[in-house]
């Protein structure tokens, strides 16, 4: 008998467990389009009406159009009962079909967002920091920074992260991470962390400060707003808030990067930052740092506060933003010809462009296909007949029947989970909370904490729910796969709910108004 080809039960369940790999993330958003489409053969569709509401941001009267949350009807059929809007396998005309959603969610939304915008906007931005990166000098301006820093390299991690969370609470910063992204990750791999601590010290951290903000223009000034809340009211609580949520995540931060710069291969992502551990191997230890390297440097310092000015000055968006990058890869891209920084031409500055522009390719599918989950369920508006529409009012209309402490918690836990579905901090905003403020009436909680509750479970769902655009478009940068993201973030996730949680039903108890 032949002992080396005999197999036990045991092992076979082994070598299953060893075959089993966690799903790429096309195949993870394919499964749940499947199921958004099954929703709409038991789902019926209904609509809300809408109404106007004036609020005011500093001291300007602004409007706002909101669904009227007692207008809810269903859509009849010619038997007068909810009618149901299956979706079918493929439609012509322009319809969407189950397999129309990928080209009808990469083709969504217009140049202000949704998918195109946010996919241009990778595009762009990847394009002109394929020129940066194309000048070398990144690379040796962070073997100059390492041999300056000497030992200080922690320092990185708490100043980055607090300016980020900063960032997020103060001008509602998220689609900007994804630049910032690209520059700083190869400053992580080379002092020893990983794609997911740059994704932490960037993306995470902007969704820290745009949830436990105080005035982010995009979340809590427009819930506020359209809950009849004065805007920025209950800042000192928020502010506190920020300052809490904050450290807590910089120390679980700094705690993972720890572990990580000690030994690098228990990373989830160790594999896929190879890309940058490779591409550093080659790059000259000889760092040349000249005059055009710091002209380089200058340009995209400018650029970065010019955006910064713009997003908070000039309430600039996508297309500005996207603009004002291009802007600077032609001006790095000058300066690297003029200064010949390896030994760069016009021809080269246009192919590292293009170059540049591809690495985004794979994540800009991503957001098109989590962008066409959200056209299965109907997409549109509040107005229009959707089984999105169905599922809010069915949601708010559970809410409203628990008691006020627990209704309260359940506002957070809908919030949180709606975010999937609409990851627009203000269009959940203007979706949610014209539910939420009359129903935080009927059940005796305040409209304060209805609002906290949004900004809440809105913002720190965004790191974690594939369907968000920015969290995706970061992933991707930082080639870190969703499966192995979900793998490290989830505690996290869990630890963020749990004190919200604790907040939410403390503001409720503490009566804050």
């Amino acid at each position: 008998m032949d002992r080396t080809a005999s197999t036990t039960p045991q092992d076979n369940i082994a070598a299953s467990v060893s075959r089993w790999q966690m799903p790429d993330t096309l195949v993870i958003i394919f499964f749940v389009a499947m199921a958004a489409a099954l929703l709409t053969y038991f789902v019926p569709i209904g609509s809300f009406q809408t109404q106007d509401v004036d609020y005011i941001v500093d001291g300007i009267e602004k409007s706002r159009s909101v669904i009227d949350p007692s207008s809810f009807t269903y859509s009849l059929n010619e038997a007068g009962e909810p009618k149901l809007a299956p979706v079918a396998l493929f439609e012509g005309g322009g319809g969407t079909g189950f397999f129309n959603f990928a080209f009808e969610g990469l083709v969504s939304g217009s140049k202000w967002g949704s998918a195109i915008g946010v996919i241009m906007f990778m595009l762009v931005i990847g394009g002109s920091f394929g020129v940066v990166m194309a000048t070398g000098t990144i690379d040796n301006g962070i073997l100059r920074l390492i041999d300056k820093t000497r030992g200080n390299e922690m320092l990185f991690i708490p100043v980055i992260f607090i300016l980020f969370s900063l960032g997020g609470a103060v001008f509602g910063m998220g689609e900007e991470a994804i630049a910032f992204a690209i520059i700083i990750c190869p400053l992580m791999i080379r002092l020893g962390y990983d794609g997911i601590t740059t994704v932490m010290v960037t993306y995470v951290a902007t969704q820290i400060g745009f949830a436990s903000s105080w005035m982010n223009p995009f979340s809590v000034a427009i819930a506020q707003g359209i809950a009849g809340v004065p805007v920025l009211s209950g800042s000192g609580m928020r502010v506190i808030m920020w300052s809490g949520f904050t450290l807590m995540g910089l120390l679980f931060t700094m705690r993972y990067a720890n572990r990580i710069r000690l030994a690098p291969e228990r990373s989830y992502s160790y594999h896929s930052d190879a890309f940058f551990r490779d591409n550093q191997s080659k790059a000259s230890l000889d760092s040349r740092f000249n005059l055009g390297d710091v002209l380089v440097l200058l340009t995209i310092v400018a650029t970065v506060a010019w955006v910064i000015w713009g997003v908070i000055a000039q309430a600039w968006f996508i297309p500005e933003i996207a603009s004002q990058f291009f802007t600077m890869g032609i001006v790095v891209g000058v300066i690297g010809v003029l200064f010949r920084l390896n030994n760069l031409t016009a021809n080269q500055v246009a192919i590292s462009f293009k170059q540049g522009a591809a690495t985004m390719l794979e994540p800009a599918v991503l957001v098109g296909c989590a962008s066409g989950i959200l056209i299965l369920l109907g997409g549109g508006g509040p107005t229009e007949d959707s089984v999105l529409n169905t599922i809010l009012n069915s949601a708010g209309n559970i809410i409203g029947q628990l008691p006020d402490a627990l209704s309260a918690w359940f506002m957070l836990l809908f919030q949180a989970v709606f975010n999937f579905f609409v990851t627009s901090g203000s269009g959940q905003a203007a979706l949610t909370m014209p539910l939420m403020a009359p129903l935080a009436d009927i059940v005796g909680v305040t409209r304060q904490v209805a609002v906290l509750a949004f900004q809440l479970g809105d913002g720190f769902t965004n790191v974690l729910v594939p369907t968000s655009a920015s969290l995706m478009a970061t992933l991707g940068v930082c080639r870190v796969d969703w499966g192995n993201w979900l793998k490290f973030i989830w505690r996290f996730m869990i630890a963020l709910f749990v004190v919200s949680s604790a907040v939410v039903v403390t503001a409720h108890y503490m009566g804050f108004s």
